[in-house]
């Protein structure tokens, strides 16, 4: 999350909910809502859920910390979209469109791979990819496009897209 661009977001969108996982939410104060494993919320036509709960492990030694993922669906489909956050979670129910961390300082590519092929969902896009210097994000986004059955597709920046 990008502190800093925070009350500029809030100033621009005064009504917005915030929600966070708990850790972050208790972090942040007022007025941010922490969001618990098992929680269910609606946003206009969109039914949101909280699932996972932890974090990735970064190394053993490293205490896991909370991390909630969420899967954002309609009354047509209830996981029409997932944003795991930094959780690699592999939820029950089929997904649509996945924000796939594809890569992460904690992250090997074999991971990703490994996560995508679990989640199996119809369309994914990268997150995370900011921290791949940008001469090897083909390279590496490729491979996941390559080693997975998932319609990979890396969204352009700063603007809007759709399917």
């Amino acid at each position: 999350m990008d502190t800093a661009r925070l009350p500029a977001l809030l100033e621009a969108n005064p009504d917005a909910a915030l929600y966070a996982d708990p850790q972050t939410a208790a972090q942040l104060g007022a007025p941010w809502h922490a969001v618990q494993v098992g929680d269910e919320f609606r946003v206009g036509q969109l039914t949101i859920r909280g699932v996972g709960g932890r974090h990735a492990v970064i190394h053993p030694e490293i205490p896991v910390i909370d991390n909630i993922s969420y899967l954002v669906g309609d009354d047509g489909h209830p996981a029409r979209f997932m944003h795991p956050g930094d959780a690699l979670f592999v939820p029950d129910e089929p997904v649509d469109v996945l924000a796939t961390p594809a890569a992460a300082p904690w992250m090997k590519i074999a991971e990703a791979v490994d996560y995508l092929r679990a989640v199996a969902p119809t369309r994914a896009v990268p997150i995370h990819q900011g921290i791949i210097a940008p001469d090897a994000r083909g390279i590496y986004h490729g491979r996941l496009a390559e080693m997975t059955d998932t319609d990979f597709q890396v969204l352009p920046e700063e603007r809007a897209v759709t399917f």
